[in-house]
């Protein structure tokens, strides 16, 4: 054991504490995604059911956009503390809904990531429109972090 061994164990540690002090990724709190849409997700039960809100940056319509309700669950059983998820968005300004589904990751930096599909189901005048009635997108979120961080 030489006099740089110490120094290179305490540097390793150094660079493994981030990751190994937020290996568990968490969907309770503060989030934005790829497009800039926040999104705020409250207490997750013991059911793993939650409820939040969703305040979206871009929309088709031309309605004033505005902050709207999402209610989801959480598979509990993930025993990489990594859990699937899915929640539904009811617009508040618009006559369409979107449901959500994806898995909350920690990246290799131990940053949590949400990684989502969803379909978008816009109201349609008649079932000829049917066709045009769905979007389907995916999105990235990352944990919205406060200035004082």
């Amino acid at each position: 054991m030489g006099p740089a061994t110490p120094f290179l164990l305490v540097l390793s540690l150094a660079m493994l504490a981030p990751v190994l002090s937020t290996s568990k990724c968490v969907l309770t709190g503060r989030w934005v995604n790829d497009l800039g849409s926040n999104m705020t997700i409250m207490a997750v039960n013991e059911k793993g059911e939650f409820l939040g809100s969703y305040h979206t940056a871009v929309t088709a319509t031309g309605n004033d956009i505005k902050v709207s309700p999402l209610q989801g669950s959480q598979h509990r059983t993930n025993k990489n503390s990594q859990a699937t998820f899915g929640f539904t968005v009811n617009w508040s300004f618009s006559d369409s809904i979107t449901v959500f589904t994806g898995q909350c990751f920690v990246d290799e930096e131990g940053k949590e990531v949400l990684k989502t599909m969803w379909l978008l189901r816009a109201e349609v005048d008649s079932i000829k429109d049917d066709w045009k009635a769905t979007m389907v997108g995916t999105n990235v979120f990352v944990r919205l972090r406060s200035k004082k961080e």
